[in-house]
């Protein structure tokens, strides 16, 4: 079959026209269904176009994402083709009887056709996860789906109402609280134009811009160039909310920069990594999860985005520091002067981006319309880019926003789709509810320890699923346990976020670490280990900030003000003791750092005395390094 020389250089040219049709009609019925272009009652009812979205994605999985790419026979591209018809015609016929299906009770009791239809949508939706996140989330779909089958059989907390095929396959398929539960209605009403806007940003060179706009702020500081990685992906990653392609757009620029400047490689790539990590935590967008959180907590998203403020710009904070204190440590300059952009030019760059990002700003949080803000964000690029012969040549590629858009979209409902199947069975049994009252039971009223459970289980499951899909696993069976145990819930819901991210930067996993050791050329394992020291904060801050809700904003003024303070004052610490450096002191030794990271730890934590010891030994640690160093002169 004859191949198109595309970035898709497997896919043949006929399936990569569909796919940027099918993704096309997708598109355009989000913005017919999201914005106020056509008068309601000419809009399908939700459920069908539920239905009708769900089939034009998971057809572009089956064939944007094919089961083995290399040494395909020719028989498989015919199969991939077959499930892509298939899925797109089952949901189809699902939307034209979406009015039956509600009325008549399908989801209870179908109907021998739509019955065959559900079953065969169920097993097209555990392929679609297998081929977009891999075995191992497709098996755990698998088994939770089919659970409710045998769970009246089940011991303990693991009992619950027992479900036969048809009513199975009915529940999850024409119900509202499976297939198209809410991990894939909230990506449905809200995410898409999120999706496409990040798109949009890259494809017009959105990561150049922030690139030379850090580079202008700070690449001439010392050690600038880590500096510049860790603004740069900050600022593109909280748009994009993708941390990978975030190490390859602004990766690709800052760790040979930083390699160049005198960091290590894999310092440089531990850097990189951990940035473009915290992207995905820092507002305004953040990533598919904090949407997924608003709708959990049925709280506004402009109240997940006040909650997430403060942690991250301390992340950001811990690896600005450190960062800092390592150049000291060694020594190194900022970056050339004939590698600083110039400021005229990073200001004729900055006019359509600024502007977007104004306007997404403006819509999402002042005007609460979170589902317009992206849209009207993205007219703004794309008919600022149109007007603007710097931008012209990449808005006029449509073909390619439409394709990444679509591929982008499909693997992302391709998944929820799957992992809908798990909040599904949970729900319809009753088991999720269970499990969150045995949790609590078993820890027998002790938060730290349910903490330590929620951790473990959440960085566990990180390592083997997307941060979405983890996620909305333990919103289901985590968060409630944690609220009932006395625990705030916006607080609850961002500690299974942060720590479902760490498995990016930890190994053995460590997907980001590997990523940016791959465009910095240097060591996977020793990167994964750095990226782990660098950031650090991850696995402390989420502790705290439960503990202390005032770190997330919750709380009067005064004592929010109070919690910030110590937390600033303890992330210097604990830069300066992961660094071996001591600002307006020199390097200090291993027992030295250990005690100023003690005396962070103390600090951080959210009690009046905790504070002032910490601060008292932090002093002392200062006043007698001075000491020993002024006697050695």
């Amino acid at each position: 079959m004859d191949t198109a020389q595309t970035s898709a250089n497997w896919l043949p040219r006929v399936t990569r026209i569909v796919v940027i049709a099918l993704a096309g009609i997708g598109i355009a019925m989000t913005m017919l269904q999201t914005l106020p272009i056509v008068a309601p009652g000419m809009r399908p009812i939700t459920s069908a176009y539920f239905y009708a979205l769900l089939g034009i994605f998971l057809a572009i999985v089956f064939l944007r994402f094919p089961a083995d790419r290399s040494n395909r026979p020719k028989w498989l591209w015919l199969a991939d083709w077959i499930m892509a018809i298939l899925v797109l015609a089952i949901c189809l016929y699902f939307a034209s009887q979406a009015r039956r299906i509600m009325t008549a009770g399908w989801s209870f009791s179908a109907p021998p056709l739509a019955t065959l239809g559900a079953s065969i949508l169920f097993f097209l939706a555990i392929e679609a996860v297998r081929r977009c996140a891999g075995m191992v989330l497709a098996v755990v779909c698998l088994t939770f789906g089919l659970y409710p089958m045998v769970a009246a059989s089940m011991p303990g907390v693991l009992w619950g109402n027992q479900f036969t095929w048809s009513a199975l396959v009915a529940g999850h398929a024409l119900g509202t609280e499976s297939i198209i539960g809410i991990p894939f209605r909230v990506v449905a009403d809200l995410l898409i134009g999120y999706i496409v806007f990040g798109v949009v940003l890259a494809i017009l060179g959105g990561g150049e811009f922030f690139m030379a706009l850090a580079l202008k702020l700070l690449g001439r500081t010392r050690g600038g160039p880590a500096k510049v990685s860790i603004v740069a992906s900050s600022l593109f990653g909280s748009l994009s909310g993708s941390v990978v392609s975030n190490i390859i757009t602004t990766g690709t620029f800052t760790i040979p920069s930083m390699k160049k400047a005198g960091y290590s490689p894999h310092y440089s790539s531990a850097v990189e990594a951990c940035a473009s990590t915290g992207g995905t935590l820092m507002p305004p967008i953040m990533g598919a999860a904090a949407f997924l959180m608003a709708t959990f907590l049925a709280v506004p998203y402009a109240e997940v985005i006040a909650a997430a403020i403060i942690p991250s710009v301390l992340f950001y904070a811990a690896l600005l520091m450190q960062a800092d204190c390592y150049a000291a440590k060694n020594d190194l300059k900022g970056a050339e002067a004939a590698d600083i952009p110039t400021g005229l030019s990073v200001l004729r760059q900055s006019w359509i981006f600024v502007l977007a990002l104004a306007v997404l700003i403006y819509v999402l949080l002042v005007m609460r319309l979170e589902s317009y803000a992206p849209w009207y964000a993205t007219g703004i690029l794309i008919v600022g880019g149109l007007l603007d012969p710097m931008y012209r040549g990449r808005v006029l590629g449509f073909a390619r926003i439409i394709e990444e858009s679509g591929v982008a979209l499909a693997q992302l409902i391709g998944i929820l789709a799957g992992v809908g199947l798990v909040v599904g069975a949970l729900s319809i049994t009753g088991v999720g509810s269970a499990f969150a009252r045995e949790l609590v039971q078993y820890a027998d009223g002790n938060v730290y320890l349910l903490l330590f459970y929620g951790g473990l289980t959440s960085f566990v499951l990180g390592m083997g699923m997307t941060v979405s899909a983890c996620y909305v696993f333990l919103a289901i069976i985590l968060a409630p346990a944690l609220v009932q145990a006395g625990l705030n819930p916006m607080a609850s819901h961002l500690y299974i976020l942060y720590w479902g991210m760490l498995s990016y930067i930890t190994p053995p996993v460590a997907i980001a670490a590997i990523t940016a050791a791959s465009v910095g050329k240097a060591d996977a394992m020793k990167t994964g280990l750095t990226a782990m020291r660098l950031g650090i904060i991850l696995f402390i801050l989420p502790v705290f900030f439960v503990l202390e809700p005032a770190l997330i904003g919750h709380g009067e003024p005064l004592q929010v003000a109070q919690a910030v303070l110590t937390a600033g004052f303890s992330v210097l610490l604990i830069s300066c003791g992961l660094s071996g450096w001591l600002y307006f002191s020199g390097p200090i030794n291993m027992i030295e750092r250990a005690v100023v990271i003690a005396a962070a730890l103390l600090s951080l934590y959210p009690e009046p005395m905790t504070d002032i010891v910490g601060l008292v030994v932090a002093l002392c640690v200062f006043v007698v390094h001075r000491l020993r160093a002024r006697s050695l002169a």
